[in-house]
């Protein structure tokens, strides 16, 4: 990629250094940036985020030990009924690009069928949740799971752990820009986010020896189904695309230590369309080097309590019927596996 075109791109994602808030400075600049990216195209990045490098390098390292073994070692760590949302999923679990429709009427669906998405995935979540708090067992309680680890190879769930708690408390920063760049208080979400119900997620694609299908790539187009998306990446060929307001693509450089954000669906709803979760993409790298190149990204999927209302905050546009954070996640989930087995 040329200097010209990495210039487009650190114009149109803003870097955002997210330090001085999580050490209780009001940044004005950094809450002008969120509320402009927010309503732009919901797209940014963030530094000053407090995560070590020995730990995003430690769950990288164990996560592409794990991905390159052979598919019956990691079958092993599959979830032991479909409904089970943590462990290893092969490729041919999901397809991503229906779930543009599933619950947002005015985004028309790109396409009615095709194939599944190109990549393996590996879910886990926080290895100490309260499991005798009847919020986390009784009824809806459906969103809490142990996680599941390969017995071989035990510094896995360890470098799970602590990535998962520290982007966690990443999220809790992020949260607060945002509720700053809104005009509410600083801690306006806290009480929604408290027992948050967020995966994570391991995305590994896997080499290309073959092409793959038409209109088959590593991800489809799609938006994100929580609040916010927080994404360590690694920069190699084939990445992140997000789709400008001119519906134009343009690449999104990513690096695992500088933490790329967007808005999601879950947010757009709150804000009444103010803000925007804007669809985007993983392409497929180019044939000339596919057969040779993987690439894994980590995802952090930050999701309200599954009891939290999501209704229009206070001063935006109502668009949006309320509907419960936990409830919206299942409907997008069902049609994206659906297609996916269907």
């Amino acid at each position: 990629m040329d200097a010209t075109r990495r210039r487009i791109i650190r114009m149109n994602v803003p870097l955002i250094d997210i330090e001085p808030l999580r050490c209780g400075v009001h940044d004005p600049d950094a809450i002008a940036a969120m509320a402009r990216a927010g309503a732009e195209h919901g797209f940014f990045r963030v530094t000053g985020h407090g995560i070590a490098r020995p730990v995003i390098d430690r769950l990288y390292e164990e996560s592409r030990r794990f991905f390159e073994q052979p598919l019956a070692r990691k079958q092993l760590v599959a979830p032991p009924h479909p409904g089970y949302a943590r462990g290893y999923k092969a490729i041919g679990f999901e397809a991503l690009a229906y779930s543009s429709d599933a619950t947002n009427s005015d985004r028309p669906q790109e396409a009615a069928s095709g194939p599944t998405d190109l990549k393996e995935f590996y879910h886990f979540g926080p290895a100490d949740w309260p499991h005798n708090d009847p919020y986390y067992r009784a009824g809806e309680g459906r969103y809490f799971f142990d996680n599941l680890w390969p017995a071989d190879q035990p510094q896995f769930a360890a470098a799970a752990d602590d990535y998962y708690r520290g982007m966690e408390s990443l999220a809790g920063s992020v949260c607060q820009l945002a509720a700053l760049a809104l005009d509410l208080p600083a801690h306006y979400f806290a009480p929604m986010i408290d027992r948050h119900i967020t995966a994570a997620r391991i995305n590994y694609y896997p080499r290309q020896p073959n092409p793959p299908e038409p209109g088959q790539l590593r991800a489809g187009a799609h938006t994100d189904f929580d609040m916010f998306t927080i994404l360590s990446g690694e920069d190699v060929p084939g990445g992140l695309q997000v789709m400008a307001r001119n519906g134009q693509w343009f690449d999104v450089h990513t690096d695992r230590y500088e933490m790329v954000c967007n808005i999601g669906d879950l947010m757009m709803r709150w804000t009444g369309d103010r803000w925007c979760s804007n669809r985007h993409r993983v392409l497929n790298p180019p044939r000339a080097v596919a057969a040779a190149s993987s690439r894994i990204s980590i995802g952090f999927f930050f999701h309200p309590n599954y009891d939290a209302s999501i209704e229009s905050l206070p001063g935006q546009a109502v668009r949006y019927p309320p509907v419960l954070s936990g409830e919206f996640r299942d409907e997008k989930y069902r049609v994206t596996q659906a297609q996916a087995k269907g």
